[in-house]
């Protein structure tokens, strides 16, 4: 009896372009904040591994991807088409309940902002009646040294990469606001010491006092989040509140992955999931100079 023979598998057809490869790659990072493993992008386009590492090395090299511990990312010109908008958008996203919710608990001022250039640029602000005694509004800005929103992300940054970020942009708003580089360096390295939290009272606007946390990515500071309230607000009492709402957010836009040290995890201690009273006391005496 013969037996029948089995049809072989239909072999996939490779796209016969280059430009046909590479846009399959480019398509796999649906979102701004993926990270992919050579082995995710090729399970993804169905390309051959030696073929998707070989146009991942050339994307890297030509700026539309970035290639890190963390995986391959979009990259500078990638994101200068339209994807940085894109990010903001999943960056409002993820952290709008968690703003409502801090505002629902502590009765302040709610911002999300990122650093652009030398300013801050709010995303977003969320608040109750005395959100209109706040002089910030979405898509306004400020100058990044002058807030807890700006401190919180220039401090994970490399300390060059601060002197050349704000070169000379550095002045005074109020005679609170640091206005040195020298001085802004010793603030963030207390931030640093007390786990990335950010205060300023008065340095932006004289009757205001805040706290505000980064919101972190695989590369560094992606936003951050702050309370506002009057110059006299205890503001310790809420810090671990904004602390545990940055954190949510740079969990689901970047979920923990594992990635070499850096100079920021060289220079830090990693923070602890939970805020107890002592640990939020030992963060409180790090460097607690005349910003409190």
């Amino acid at each position: 009896m013969t037996v029948p023979a089995v049809p072989a598998s239909p072999r996939r057809e490779l796209p016969p372009s280059m430009v046909e490869r590479m846009t399959l790659i480019l398509d796999s990072f649906e979102r701004c904040s993926v990270r992919l493993t050579l082995e995710d992008v090729a399970r993804r386009t169905h390309l051959p591994r030696s073929t998707a590492h070989r146009i991942l090395d050339q994307l890297v090299r030509l700026d539309w991807l970035r290639h890190t511990a963390a995986g391959y990312s979009l990259g500078r010109r990638a994101l200068r088409l339209g994807g940085r908008a894109n990010a903001h958008g999943e960056l409002r996203n993820a952290a709008a309940p968690l703003l409502h919710d801090l505002q629902m608990r502590t009765g302040m001022v709610v911002h999300l902002a990122v650093l652009d250039g030398v300013e801050i640029r709010y995303l977003d602000k969320v608040g109750g009646r005395f959100a209109a005694s706040v002089p910030s509004r979405v898509g306004g800005r400020a100058p990044a040294h002058s807030t807890a929103l700006g401190k919180a992300m220039l401090a994970w940054l490399e300390p060059e990469a601060v002197d050349e970020l704000l070169g000379e942009h550095i002045g005074r708003l109020t005679d609170r606001t640091i206005a040195d580089l020298d001085t802004l360096h010793q603030e963030l390295d207390r931030i640093r010491r007390r786990r990335g939290l950010a205060f300023e009272r008065g340095e932006c606007v004289r009757s205001l006092a805040c706290a505000a946390v980064a919101v972190r990515g695989p590369e560094g500071p992606v936003g951050s989040i702050s309370l506002v309230g009057r110059v006299q607000t205890p503001l310790e009492k809420v810090a671990p509140l904004v602390v545990d709402a940055a954190r949510q957010v740079s969990d689901e836009l970047h979920p923990p992955v594992p990635r070499t040290r850096s100079w920021r995890q060289m220079h830090v201690v990693a923070p602890e999931r939970t805020w107890s009273s002592a640990t939020l006391d030992r963060m409180m005496a790090a460097g607690s100079g005349d910003w409190f």
